[in-house]
């Protein structure tokens, strides 16, 4: 069964799409997440000055998500990781490696882009599964 997914933690979607949709069945649960940007969810602002808060605020969003649905970063199978400069992957990568544990840390691609949603510097989105 298909379930939008919705936190007052994350930003708001600013287009014809949903936070995260979840699907369950009888022996599994997964969470797919939209791209999650660095929008304050409580006033609305754009927090990208600072790459390395900027960062941590995307990953903030993505566990207020995969919280809503009973789940953490050890349940996330795969992530995808859009940049506006390679030059930031250094910084991007340790912050998002600090939610993660080395040894079980999901599949990932990181990507430069030519620009992404309110040119900001980071965009993230994941999958999780959850076992029943």
């Amino acid at each position: 069964m298909k379930t939008i997914i919705y936190t007052d933690l994350a930003p708001q979607p600013i287009g014809p799409y949903n936070q995260a949709v979840f699907y369950k069945n009888n022996y599994e649960a997964t969470l797919y997440t939209s791209g999650q940007i660095a929008i304050d969810p409580k006033s609305g602002e754009l927090k990208i000055n600072n790459l390395i808060e900027e960062t941590h605020l995307v990953m903030q969003h993505l566990n207020s998500l995969l919280s809503q649905v009973g789940m953490t970063f050890e349940h996330v199978l795969k992530t995808t990781i859009f940049l506006s400069d390679m030059g930031n992957f250094a910084t991007v990568n340790e912050v998002y490696g600090s939610y993660f544990n080395e040894s079980t840390a999901p599949a990932r691609e990181t990507v430069e882009v030519a620009n992404l949603p309110k040119y900001v510097n980071v965009e993230i989105s994941l999958i999780a599964k959850l076992e029943l």
